[in-house]
């Protein structure tokens, strides 16, 4: 049985979920998105066991200060996704999107060097397990519109513009 230890963070635009294994950041959701935490925690795990951990090897800081503005404060962060060779890849990639830019499913499936996954490529942009530090909110519809986010829409939009925000300035909460 793996033993993950877990946080929650308050942010403005809701709590989240962290879980490392060992040093290694396993997970990262919205924390009202219990039923897909589980399942995704099942699929790759089986069994768990979860042990509540105040800022295990310093990701929650991290995460806090990536809320607090610092924007650089989630690179670097170590992950292990698990998944195939195809989501590795895919989730990888997510990291080559610049800060407040977007690219589209499309954009990112040419990006692979494999232009006809754009399906496969969504697909697996929906199972990211570590929301944030493998940006996944930063890919949208060919026409630039958002579509689906596993936190919601409303926090796609909300992580956009405050990663398009100068330096100093604030974006409201949106909860």
């Amino acid at each position: 049985m793996t033993l993950l230890h877990t946080d929650h963070i308050s942010t403005p635009i809701g709590d989240v979920f962290i879980a490392l294994e060992g040093h290694q950041l396993v997970f990262l959701d919205f924390a009202d998105n219990l039923e897909r935490i589980e399942k995704l925690l099942k699929r790759r795990y089986g069994t768990y066991t979860l042990e509540p951990k105040q800022n295990p090897h310093g990701v929650s800081k991290r995460v806090s200060n990536y809320f607090d503005g610092d924007l650089s404060a989630l690179e670097g962060i170590e992950v292990s996704t698990g998944g195939t060779e195809f989501q590795k890849r895919v989730w990888n990639s997510l990291l080559e999107i610049p800060r407040g830019q977007t690219w589209s499913y499309g954009q990112l499936a040419a990006h692979l060097e494999n232009p006809g996954a754009v399906r496969a490529v969504g697909q697996t942009n929906s199972l990211n397990p570590v929301a944030l530090v493998l940006p996944c909110h930063r890919v949208v519809g060919a026409n630039g519109t958002l579509t689906g986010y596993a936190g919601g829409l409303e926090r796609k939009k909300w992580l956009l513009e405050f990663e398009r925000v100068d330096s100093g300035a604030r974006v409201v909460p949106l909860f």
